[in-house]
């Protein structure tokens, strides 16, 4: 059964929602009063109609548009840009969410190609959603919010993911370039920098979702009180960036991960 909240919010955009916390992100939003356009890859084509499915029927017909695209390529980014605008009424809140761990190797041993193909989705992916979404809340003159993916990794480097800590760090300075450059615009820029959340990337990782993480050895290092975080730990603190009350934020990078690293 439909629930009888409001779409008065505006509209969102979240890339990489068909799973984890991009999927915790567009559920959130939606309950918070957004239509949502939500987006991934084809091969995810079914997981991101389910979802749609999913907030259709809490939230009424006409709450979401299905946006498959690559945010590594340009074209298919403005489209989804241009697409979800002209379906769901413009674009407010974009979380620029996608991104893939890549090889788990060290240094030596990578390729450029791998270290590309990392990037290309982490740090290309996010200056593209980034750029078209700024364009669009520029040309709608209604301010918005903007807001990015960087990690732990992106403020403190670990070993055997160099690219992904490379292109988590990147994200942060974007943040703050894109923050100073659209403050004139009422466009608040900000990123969510998760620790270990049980998703399938952190999966493909450490080869576990225990919420017990001091028993795996990737981290035999991490404080006693070091645990699993969940999805919805960060589409909180998505829903707080993407609100009215967040307007005295941006250019941060917020640190989401049970204490085992502090700014």
């Amino acid at each position: 059964m439909a629930s009888t909240i409001a779409h008065d919010k505006g509209v969102a955009l979240v890339t990489g929602s068909a799973q984890g916390i991009g999927k915790a992100i567009a559920i959130r939003l939606a309950s918070d009063g957004y239509k949502v356009g939500l987006n991934d890859i084809a091969s995810k084509k079914e997981l991101l109609h389910a979802l749609a499915v999913e907030i259709e029927q809490r939230h009424g017909a006409g709450s979401t548009f299905v946006a498959i695209a690559d945010v590594g390529d340009e074209e298919e980014v403005m489209a989804m840009v241009k697409d979800t605008v002209k379906a769901l009424g413009g674009l407010d809140v974009m979380v620029a969410n996608a991104g893939i761990l890549g090889q788990v190797k060290p240094i030596i041993t990578l390729s450029p190609e791998e270290f590309d193909t990392v990037l290309r989705v982490n740090l290309r992916g996010v200056f593209l959603c980034y750029k078209y979404a700024a364009i669009q809340m520029i040309a709608q003159n209604r301010g918005g919010r903007i807001i990015g993916a960087s990690s732990v990794t992106g403020k403190q480097g670990g070993e055997l993911n160099g690219p992904y800590a490379a292109s988590k760090f990147a994200v942060r300075g974007l943040t703050q370039c894109a923050a100073l450059e659209l403050a004139e615009h009422n466009i608040t820029v900000n990123a969510y920098a998760p620790g270990f959340i049980a998703t399938p990337m952190v999966s493909n990782f450490t080869g576990e979702t225990d919420p017990d993480l001091t028993g795996n050895r990737y981290f035999k290092q991490l404080p006693r009180f070091a645990k699993m975080g969940k999805p919805e730990d960060i589409a909180s603190i998505v829903s707080y960036l993407a609100s009215k009350e967040a307007h005295y934020i941006t250019g941060q990078s917020i640190s989401v991960n049970s204490g085992i690293f502090f700014d």
